[in-house]
Protein backbone atom coordinates (compact mmCIF):
# COMPACT_ATOMS: atom_id res chain seq x y z
CA UNK A 1 0.00 0.00 0.00
CA UNK A 2 2.78 2.41 0.98
CA UNK A 3 4.72 1.63 -2.22
CA UNK A 4 1.67 2.31 -4.35
CA UNK A 5 1.09 5.62 -2.57
CA UNK A 6 4.74 6.65 -3.06
CA UNK A 7 4.59 5.78 -6.78
CA UNK A 8 1.38 7.75 -7.16
CA UNK A 9 2.96 10.78 -5.46
CA UNK A 10 6.04 10.56 -7.68
CA UNK A 11 3.95 10.43 -10.85
CA UNK A 12 1.88 13.39 -9.65
CA UNK A 13 5.04 15.38 -8.89
CA UNK A 14 6.51 14.66 -12.32
CA UNK A 15 3.31 15.80 -14.00
CA UNK A 16 3.29 19.04 -12.00
CA UNK A 17 6.95 19.75 -12.75
CA UNK A 18 6.41 19.09 -16.43
CA UNK A 19 3.40 21.40 -16.56
CA UNK A 20 5.47 24.21 -15.09
CA UNK A 21 8.26 23.67 -17.60
CA UNK A 22 10.78 22.58 -14.95
CA UNK A 23 11.46 19.27 -16.66
CA UNK A 24 13.20 19.73 -20.03
CA UNK A 25 11.04 18.87 -23.02
CA UNK A 26 12.55 17.03 -25.94
CA UNK A 27 12.48 19.04 -29.15
CA UNK A 28 11.32 17.49 -32.39
CA UNK A 29 12.61 18.37 -35.83
CA UNK A 30 10.37 18.33 -38.88
CA UNK A 31 11.41 17.24 -42.34
CA UNK A 32 13.17 19.78 -44.54
CA UNK A 33 14.56 19.98 -48.06
CA UNK A 34 17.66 21.96 -49.02
CA UNK A 35 20.04 22.08 -51.97
CA UNK A 36 23.41 20.38 -51.54
CA UNK A 37 26.58 22.12 -52.66
CA UNK A 38 28.28 18.71 -52.63
CA UNK A 39 26.17 17.26 -55.45
CA UNK A 40 24.09 20.23 -56.64
CA UNK A 41 21.01 18.13 -55.83
CA UNK A 42 18.11 18.68 -53.44
CA UNK A 43 18.27 16.67 -50.21
CA UNK A 44 15.61 16.06 -47.57
CA UNK A 45 15.56 14.06 -44.35
CA UNK A 46 12.83 11.89 -45.81
CA UNK A 47 15.26 10.70 -48.51
CA UNK A 48 16.96 8.55 -45.88
CA UNK A 49 14.18 6.01 -45.45
CA UNK A 50 15.98 3.59 -43.13
CA UNK A 51 17.93 6.14 -41.14
CA UNK A 52 18.16 5.65 -37.37
CA UNK A 53 19.03 9.32 -36.94
CA UNK A 54 21.16 12.19 -38.16
CA UNK A 55 24.22 14.19 -37.23
CA UNK A 56 23.42 17.76 -38.26
CA UNK A 57 26.30 20.25 -38.16
CA UNK A 58 25.97 23.95 -38.87
CA UNK A 59 29.02 25.12 -40.82
CA UNK A 60 30.17 28.13 -42.79
CA UNK A 61 32.80 28.79 -45.45
CA UNK A 62 34.57 31.59 -43.64
CA UNK A 63 34.64 30.63 -39.96
CA UNK A 64 38.16 29.59 -38.85
CA UNK A 65 36.77 27.27 -36.16
CA UNK A 66 34.57 25.46 -38.68
CA UNK A 67 37.52 24.92 -41.01
CA UNK A 68 39.22 22.73 -38.41
CA UNK A 69 36.55 20.05 -38.69
CA UNK A 70 36.35 19.10 -42.37
CA UNK A 71 38.50 15.97 -42.03
CA UNK A 72 36.77 14.83 -38.83
CA UNK A 73 33.32 15.28 -40.35
CA UNK A 74 34.32 13.20 -43.37
CA UNK A 75 35.52 10.48 -41.00
CA UNK A 76 32.30 10.57 -38.99
CA UNK A 77 30.19 10.48 -42.13
CA UNK A 78 32.06 7.46 -43.45
CA UNK A 79 31.78 5.63 -40.12
CA UNK A 80 28.16 6.27 -39.22
CA UNK A 81 26.45 6.33 -42.61
CA UNK A 82 27.16 2.60 -42.83
CA UNK A 83 25.29 2.20 -39.54
CA UNK A 84 22.22 4.15 -40.64
CA UNK A 85 23.17 7.51 -39.13
CA UNK A 86 23.75 10.15 -41.78
CA UNK A 87 25.70 13.39 -41.44
CA UNK A 88 24.35 16.59 -42.95
CA UNK A 89 26.12 19.96 -42.85
CA UNK A 90 24.10 23.15 -43.17
CA UNK A 91 25.23 26.68 -44.02
CA UNK A 92 22.73 29.19 -42.64
CA UNK A 93 24.87 32.32 -42.87
CA UNK A 94 23.21 35.44 -44.30
CA UNK A 95 24.37 35.52 -47.92
CA UNK A 96 22.92 39.00 -48.40
CA UNK A 97 25.63 40.29 -46.07
CA UNK A 98 28.40 37.73 -46.55
CA UNK A 99 29.17 37.05 -50.18
CA UNK A 100 31.76 34.45 -49.20
CA UNK A 101 28.91 32.25 -47.92
CA UNK A 102 27.24 32.02 -51.34
CA UNK A 103 26.24 28.71 -52.87
CA UNK A 104 29.01 28.93 -55.46
CA UNK A 105 31.59 29.36 -52.67
CA UNK A 106 29.99 26.44 -50.83
CA UNK A 107 30.47 24.35 -53.97
CA UNK A 108 34.16 25.25 -54.00
CA UNK A 109 34.57 24.37 -50.33
CA UNK A 110 32.79 21.04 -50.69
CA UNK A 111 35.09 20.13 -53.56
CA UNK A 112 38.29 21.42 -51.92
CA UNK A 113 37.56 19.61 -48.64
CA UNK A 114 36.33 16.50 -50.47
CA UNK A 115 33.06 16.43 -48.51
CA UNK A 116 31.54 12.96 -48.43
CA UNK A 117 28.28 14.32 -47.01
CA UNK A 118 25.65 16.85 -48.17
CA UNK A 119 26.64 20.48 -47.57
CA UNK A 120 23.25 22.19 -47.61
CA UNK A 121 22.35 25.84 -48.07
CA UNK A 122 19.72 27.19 -45.70
CA UNK A 123 19.19 30.34 -47.76
CA UNK A 124 16.26 31.69 -45.70
CA UNK A 125 17.68 30.51 -42.35
CA UNK A 126 14.46 28.63 -41.59
CA UNK A 127 16.23 25.41 -40.64
CA UNK A 128 18.69 27.20 -38.36
CA UNK A 129 15.72 28.75 -36.60
CA UNK A 130 14.07 25.36 -36.24
CA UNK A 131 17.21 23.97 -34.58
CA UNK A 132 17.87 27.26 -32.73
CA UNK A 133 21.43 27.12 -34.04
CA UNK A 134 23.70 29.82 -32.66
CA UNK A 135 27.14 29.44 -34.20
CA UNK A 136 29.40 27.49 -36.51
CA UNK A 137 30.38 24.82 -35.97
CA UNK A 138 27.50 23.58 -33.84
CA UNK A 139 26.35 19.96 -33.90
CA UNK A 140 23.03 18.27 -33.24
CA UNK A 141 22.34 14.56 -32.91
CA UNK A 142 18.78 13.87 -34.00
CA UNK A 143 17.28 10.44 -33.31
CA UNK A 144 14.18 8.72 -34.64
CA UNK A 145 11.81 7.44 -31.97
CA UNK A 146 9.34 4.55 -32.21
CA UNK A 147 6.70 6.90 -33.64
CA UNK A 148 9.05 8.06 -36.39
CA UNK A 149 9.56 11.49 -34.86
CA UNK A 150 13.02 13.07 -35.01
CA UNK A 151 14.13 14.14 -31.54
CA UNK A 152 17.18 16.26 -30.65
CA UNK A 153 19.23 14.14 -28.26
CA UNK A 154 22.43 16.20 -28.21
CA UNK A 155 23.54 19.68 -29.18
CA UNK A 156 26.78 21.57 -28.76
CA UNK A 157 30.41 21.10 -29.73
CA UNK A 158 31.65 18.32 -31.99
CA UNK A 159 34.46 17.58 -29.54
CA UNK A 160 36.53 19.48 -26.98
CA UNK A 161 39.61 20.35 -29.05
CA UNK A 162 39.13 22.07 -32.41
CA UNK A 163 42.76 22.85 -33.22
CA UNK A 164 44.39 19.63 -31.99
CA UNK A 165 42.02 16.70 -32.61
CA UNK A 166 44.53 14.18 -31.28
CA UNK A 167 44.30 15.87 -27.88
CA UNK A 168 40.48 15.79 -27.67
CA UNK A 169 39.29 14.00 -24.54
CA UNK A 170 35.55 14.18 -25.24
CA UNK A 171 34.12 13.37 -28.65
CA UNK A 172 30.64 14.58 -27.81
CA UNK A 173 28.89 13.78 -31.07
CA UNK A 174 30.36 10.31 -31.48
CA UNK A 175 29.76 9.48 -27.83
CA UNK A 176 26.11 10.51 -28.14
CA UNK A 177 25.59 8.47 -31.32
CA UNK A 178 27.34 5.42 -29.85
CA UNK A 179 25.14 5.54 -26.74
CA UNK A 180 21.98 5.89 -28.80
CA UNK A 181 23.03 3.00 -31.01
CA UNK A 182 23.24 0.88 -27.86
CA UNK A 183 19.78 2.19 -26.78
CA UNK A 184 21.32 4.05 -23.85
CA UNK A 185 20.54 7.51 -22.55
CA UNK A 186 22.95 10.19 -23.78
CA UNK A 187 25.34 10.92 -20.91
CA UNK A 188 26.16 14.44 -22.11
CA UNK A 189 23.09 15.84 -23.92
CA UNK A 190 24.52 19.36 -24.15
CA UNK A 191 27.89 21.10 -24.32
CA UNK A 192 29.11 24.60 -25.08
CA UNK A 193 30.06 25.23 -28.70
CA UNK A 194 32.32 28.03 -29.88
CA UNK A 195 32.85 29.63 -33.26
CA UNK A 196 31.29 32.27 -35.48
CA UNK A 197 27.86 33.45 -34.52
CA UNK A 198 24.94 32.91 -36.88
CA UNK A 199 23.33 36.33 -37.28
CA UNK A 200 19.75 36.05 -38.40
CA UNK A 201 18.57 38.29 -41.17
CA UNK A 202 17.27 41.54 -39.81
CA UNK A 203 19.63 41.68 -36.82
CA UNK A 204 21.60 44.90 -36.58
CA UNK A 205 24.91 43.45 -35.39
CA UNK A 206 26.93 41.52 -37.92
CA UNK A 207 29.92 39.19 -37.80
CA UNK A 208 33.27 40.79 -38.52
Amino acid sequence: MKKSLICLCMVSLLLVLSSYGILPKERTISNFKLKSATTNQWVSLSDFKNSKGFIVVFLSNKCPMAKFYSKRLNQMSEKYSKLGVHLLAINSMDTLVYGEESFSKMRKKAKADNFSFPYLQDRNQTIARQFKAENTPQAFVVWKNSAGQLIIKYHGAIDDNAGEPEKATHHFVMEAVDELMMKKKVTTPKSDSFGCRIYYRGEKQKMN
